[in-house]
């Protein structure tokens, strides 16, 4: 019959020491070498180096639910798209994919790292165009949106993401609405988004040397092709103040593609399934909350 190896020193010394007293000696140098770390990395570099595994993050290529019909020039970042108008020196359009997994992460610690896009060739607009102009810098896709990550929420600090907000707007019913999306995100598993300013009306200011256009509006697209209730939502609303509930800013997808000119899923459903979900919406499938809009009239509208 075999029989299994023993350890026949144990007990003994031997040459390496007290194996208690090395292995303390072990867990005090770690922990030394952790806070020297934490140190030099800041409070965000113990998140950076344990990461979450990545979902479902696609490579350009795979992109397919991408707009068409716009005249900028479409650039990939990691973890979103979008087209670049150098006209208006901002994104017409930004698209990600929003997903529950992602969104029941940690968050990280916002980054605030407002700076010009280097993937944009002919120069993206910068923070200077922002100083002074009484707008605020206005996520498209919402840092929010991205912070499961350090890298990705860094990325939409990136000034082609940006684009000149009424504050009471961008921390309004702008907010509502960002907030309200997460929340369906969350609850549906997955939400196909493309947001965006209205450009096709032309703005009536601009700001910075670099001619920033002040949108008169904005739009945001949902799309949940996940069972098994698939359905599409489309909200355009005015840069500005409102006191009114966010269902009077709801519409088809297929409307909303009249005004801006844009095709949001081009290609991405069967012709039968997109005239379906792009054709009609219906609103108590997007369940806002009450709460938050009177917290947005009572308290947002006023900060």
């Amino acid at each position: 019959m075999a029989k299994f190896r023993t350890n026949h020193n144990k007990g003994k010394r031997g040459r390496s020491g007290n194996p208690i007293r090395m292995g303390m000696t072990v867990v005090i140098l770690c922990v030394l070498l952790v806070g020297l770390l934490k140190r030099v990395g800041g409070d965000g570099w113990f998140s950076m180096l344990f990461q979450p595994a990545e979902v479902n993050v696609q490579p350009p290529e795979e992109r397919f639910y991408l707009p068409s019909g716009g005249s900028g020039s479409i650039i990939h970042h990691q973890f979103y798209s979008l087209s670049y108008s150098e006209q208006h020196e901002q994104a017409e359009w930004v698209a990600y994919p929003l997903e529950r997994e992602r969104l029941k992460m940690p968050y990280v610690k916002r980054t605030n790292d407002f700076r010009p896009d280097p993937a944009v060739n002919t120069r993206s607009a910068n923070d200077d165009d922002f100083r002074g102009s009484g707008y605020d810098r206005g996520h498209l896709v919402p840092a929010a949106d991205m912070a499961f990550k350090t890298e990705a929420m860094s990325e939409t600090f990136f000034m082609s993401n940006i684009s000149p907000q009424v504050h009471t707007f961008n921390g309004g019913i702008w907010r509502e609405l960002e907030e309200l999306t997460r929340g369906w995100a969350k609850y549906f598993k997955r939400l196909y988004v493309v947001t965006g300013p209205v450009l096709t009306e032309a703005p009536e200011k601009w700001i910075g040397r670099n001619n920033v256009a002040v949108p008169t509006a904005y739009f945001k697209v949902l799309l949940d092709v996940d069972e098994p209730e698939l359905k599409g939502i489309a909200f355009l609303m005015p840069n500005e103040e409102s006191d009114r509930p966010l269902q009077d800013y709801m519409l088809s997808i297929d409307s909303l593609e009249n005004i801006t000119g844009l095709n949001f899923y081009d290609g991405f459903l069967d012709a039968d399934l997109e005239a379906q979900l792009e054709g009609s919406y219906d609103p108590d499938l997007w369940k806002t909350s009450d709460k938050k809009f009177r917290l947005r009239v009572e308290k947002w509208n006023n900060q």
